[in-house]
């Protein structure tokens, strides 16, 4: 009887000590619902103590893989060498062939914290350019490879000049990061944060396309500042009609912005490529990280960081003028406050009332607990929906009318974040900017 028990204890113990790996670990499927629910038992600072202590040795092995991975790309340099191929199955067991390319840029590092400064300079971007593929680093790099190298070893990248650094210095301006990488028309894009004596902005330069040198120029320059860092601020350029760009800006703390029409934190607007000239789009946004213009249905489709909880899918049916195009933060959200902000809602009395009640409109589809939601991909009637957090790929089978969902299926990608993704029609295939190593994926559907 004794064994038996002895054995039973054993058992319990190695059982227990693979859930506990698994929370500490860095691999682990964020969106388990087994395990953040083990999570909220165990504090967060026990779980970093048995990460140090018991489990101290597979810890050390994955810092060395992680090492051992962050040298060879440091050796490889710009060659954008193939490290990685495989193959996985999303929820509903379809194929996808999975290649990764190395990029010369930082990796994210988590250890540093997810508000960290320093990693606002490690979140990176690509945009297809007919046969090329240009990528931007956080710190304002960029480099080109040849689109038809992804069949190869190696992506022989390029690297592009730029003045970015010299016209931040010149101006006295630290740079937070690049938001996002745009083309359209013949000129590159990009969403350039920074901090000055007024404190912190973002704005839009662009430089006409050119793979030797790209000489960057303010185009759009909000003029409009917030006192302390944080990462809510948006940036996504896309293209929309009447030669006209939409340019998403979150709401940076600032939590009386949103609802207020004269500042431009919590909206989305347009922009007349010719004449500057802006156009309040939608307002109510908290963190718009995907923007995507649906040309054929006149439908801008956006996605947004909520709260604790609360990622969104926001549509904005431009033809129906019936209602206002507010998207409800910080009055409504699907999400919670985050520790340390509840007092802020309890005496506004926000987050008591649905986006319905209040009149505003509400997400086609709110993700609890949060994928840290990023860019979105519309293809043969399915939205590709990319997330940090959860480190996926989401795809989302939608209705004719676009009123509903009529499926949803997942592609996990174990210890990655997606920051960026594009489909390019040519090679029938996504390419996605992966932040923990980094790299370039080719992800492409075999059945």
């Amino acid at each position: 009887m004794k064994k038996i028990l002895a054995l039973f204890v054993i058992t319990i113990f190695i059982s227990l000590s693979f859930v506990f790996w698994n929370i500490v670990s860095s691999g682990y499927d964020r969106q388990n619902k087994i395990i953040l629910t083990i999570k909220k038992i165990i504090p967060s600072h026990l779980a970093r103590s048995i990460k140090k202590t018991i489990f101290f040795i597979p810890d050390l092995k994955e810092k060395n893989r992680v090492l051992e991975l962050q040298v060879k790309k440091f050796e490889q340099g710009l060659n954008g060498e193939l490290f990685k191929e495989n193959t996985l199955l999303t929820s509903k067991k379809k194929r996808f062939e999975i290649k990764e390319f190395f990029l010369p840029f930082p990796r994210l590092d988590l250890r540093l914290g997810w508000a960290a400064t320093e990693n606002s300079r490690r979140a990176h971007y690509l945009e297809i350019i007919k046969d090329k593929v240009l990528v931007i680093s956080g710190l304002g790099q960029t480099i080109y490879f040849d689109k038809k190298n992804i069949n190869s070893k190696i992506l022989n990248q390029k690297e592009i000049l730029n003045n970015i650094k010299k016209f931040l210095e010149l101006k006295n301006y630290q740079l937070i990061g690049i938001r996002d990488l745009f083309y359209d028309d013949g000129y590159v894009y990009i969403s350039l944060q920074h901090k000055d004596i007024n404190g912190y902005t973002i704005n839009i330069y662009r430089a006409e396309y050119n793979l030797e040198n790209l000489e960057f120029k303010p185009f759009f320059i909000t003029n409009e500042y917030w006192r302390n860092y944080n990462v809510f601020s948006g940036g996504r350029l896309e293209s929309f009609k009447d030669n006209k760009i939409l340019f998403s800006i979150g709401f940076s703390k600032n939590y009386s912005a949103p609802q207020n029409k004269n500042s431009f934190l919590g909206k989305i607007i347009s922009i007349d490529k010719t004449n500057r000239e802006y156009e309040l789009i939608s307002y109510g946004h908290r963190n718009p990280q995907g923007l995507l213009y649906l040309k054929d249905k006149n439908i801008i489709v956006n996605t947004e960081h909520g709260p604790f909880g609360g990622d969104e899918i926001n549509l904005n049916f431009i033809n129906d003028k019936s209602r206002e195009k507010n998207f409800g933060w910080p009055i409504a959200s699907l999400g919670k406050p985050y520790p340390g902000e509840a007092d802020i809602f309890e005496e506004k009395n926000w987050l008591t009332k649905t986006h319905e009640e209040n009149g505003f409109l509400s997400p086609l589809r709110s993700f609890s607990p949060a994928i840290g939601i990023s860019e979105i991909v519309f293809l043969k009637n399915k939205f590709y929906v990319s997330s940090l957090r959860a480190g996926s790929i989401y795809i989302l089978d939608m209705s004719k009318n676009f009123k509903k969902i009529n499926s949803e299926e997942r592609l996990f990608f174990k210890e990655q974040r997606i920051r960026d993704i594009e489909y390019d029609p040519e090679l029938e295939l996504f390419l996605a900017i992966f932040s923990y190593t980094p790299s370039i994926a080719v992800i492409k559907q075999l059945d």
